[in-house]
């Protein structure tokens, strides 16, 4: 593939939040004590399926981002065409279903339901009220899809999925922020429209420290010095959701997911 059009596909595929979901994945994995076959499995169908994801979003999304001008958005500069970025979707489609199979049966039909349940949030539900349910069943989901690809009947910590959940509301609000007016323009109304910024920082910082507290107890060490050091610091980076400006606060929910990720690996 030329590098003139694997740079524009890339980006197209919403590489930050790609990346991010997959290394919390694998984290999630290592802190289970996954072996490196399995965590690989699991990091390509992750992978694969936040490619899915990136692509249809933009592909879907490709008229409204004409009429609010978004020209950093390739398929409305043209740097990339729509028959590319399809023909993407369907070998990482095909990737996405082999490699979620391939972690059993269970874990691989979870794990295509999240994907499935954020490919209807980019077909309908980033419209509604309930634009946020498709963010917390896909990030609860996850240590779920990771518990059961090791062990089919073994389900992980409930605290674990609550944690998940609140971290993917704050993700999909803060995600949002910066293009409350564009998606206005163009018709979009789900819940962070509705709230209005302010008030998006605010829920956003809040439900990032509850998450995080959530694993700082769940771990069983919450006396350890580390976790609490690493607890000050998502207290600094949601104080960054509140008062960050652009895309600073969504950086800052990718930080905390990070952190989280290392209490994970101290338990």
């Amino acid at each position: 593939m030329a590098l003139s059009t694997a740079v524009p596909l890339v980006r197209t595929a919403h590489p930050g939040p790609a990346a991010a979901v997959t290394v919390l994945t694998l984290v999630i994995a290592v802190g289970m004590d996954a072996d490196p076959d399995t965590v690989m499995v699991l990091g390509t169908a992750v992978l694969s399926g936040q490619l899915v994801v990136g692509w249809t979003n933009d592909l879907l999304d490709r008229t409204r981002d004409q009429v609010a001008g978004r020209t950093d958005k390739p398929l409305v500069t043209g740097r990339i065409s729509v028959t590319a970025v399809r023909r993407a979707v369907g070998m990482a489609s095909a990737t996405c279903v082999v490699a979620s199979l391939l972690c059993g049966l269970v874990a691989g039909l979870l794990h295509l339901a999240l994907v499935g349940a954020a490919l209807a949030y980019n077909a309908k539900l980033k419209s509604t009220v309930w634009s946020w349910l498709p963010y917390a069943l896909a990030f609860g989901g996850l240590p779920a899809v990771v518990s059961l690809a090791l062990d089919p009947a073994q389900i992980p910590p409930l605290w674990m999925v609550v944690a998940g959940a609140l971290f993917g509301i704050a993700a999909h609000l803060l995600n949002v922020m910066p293009d409350l007016a564009a998606d206005a323009a163009t018709g979009v109304r789900g819940l962070p429209h509705r709230l209005g910024a302010r008030t998006i920082r605010i829920i956003a910082a809040l439900t990032l420290v509850a998450a995080s507290a959530t694993v700082f107890i769940g771990t069983g060490n919450p006396a350890t010095v580390w976790h609490r050091v690493l607890l000050g610091a998502v207290l600094v980076l949601a104080a960054l959701t509140v008062r960050a400006p652009n895309r600073t606060p969504f950086y800052a929910a990718i930080a905390v997911a990070g952190v989280n990720g290392m209490m994970l690996l101290l338990e």
